[in-house]
């Protein structure tokens, strides 16, 4: 699997609408939906199902779930290492546990799915930066 397989494949996403605990493109997804997206197509079947959860998950539970799962079936990068095709964790504010993932498509570019918006490529602004929780590889990616 190549990174520019992994950048199309998440690209291939734009315009999917955004719908809670949803993972099908075109028809509707959050976050983590189109993280399960990309890597049944470039991957193959999800290692396993995602548990049901509720909007505010993170801070009701305050564990890492999130983080968690991205270190139990991603490979771990540095966050200065990371290129296209690798996936990035966010905390919304500091002492919160990881709740956003979006995939590099560039330097400063990621796909990802928002609340209230449709599949989106945008920058990846100081205010994005600012709250990166990690980095990580999809297994099997060729350099």
């Amino acid at each position: 699997m190549t990174r520019e397989a992994i950048v199309a494949a998440a690209r291939g996403w734009i315009g999917t609408p955004y719908h809670h605990q949803a993972s099908l493109r075109g028809v509707g997804c959050d976050c983590l939906g189109l993280l399960r997206g990309v890597w049944r197509e470039v991957v193959g079947p999800e290692p396993e199902p995602p548990p049901a959860y509720s909007a505010d998950w993170a801070e009701a539970s305050g564990r890492e779930t999130l983080l968690d799962a991205a270190r139990a079936h991603l490979l771990p990068v540095a966050v200065e290492a990371a290129g296209a095709g690798d996936v990035l964790l966010f905390r919304w504010r500091d002492r919160l546990p990881a709740k956003h993932c979006g995939i590099l498509t560039g330097p400063d570019l990621m796909v990802h799915a928002h609340d209230g918006a449709a599949v989106s490529e945008v920058a990846v602004a100081p205010w994005w930066s600012r709250r990166i929780a990690g980095a990580f590889r999809f297994p099997g990616v060729v350099e």
